[in-house]
């Protein structure tokens, strides 16, 4: 199991996720950030 000491530990880590389907064709990369992660959004 993961876990932090502190709730600052946390920030600066929101993951970024790769959209593939959405982006087919499109040349570059494109990311998403998944701020449902991020702990001042709960």
């Amino acid at each position: 199991m993961n876990y932090y000491n502190s709730i600052i530990d946390t920030i600066g880590n929101t993951p970024l996720v790769k959209l593939n389907k959405v982006t087919k064709g499109i040349r570059g990369t494109i990311l998403a950030k998944v701020e449902y992660f991020n702990p001042g959004t709960r």
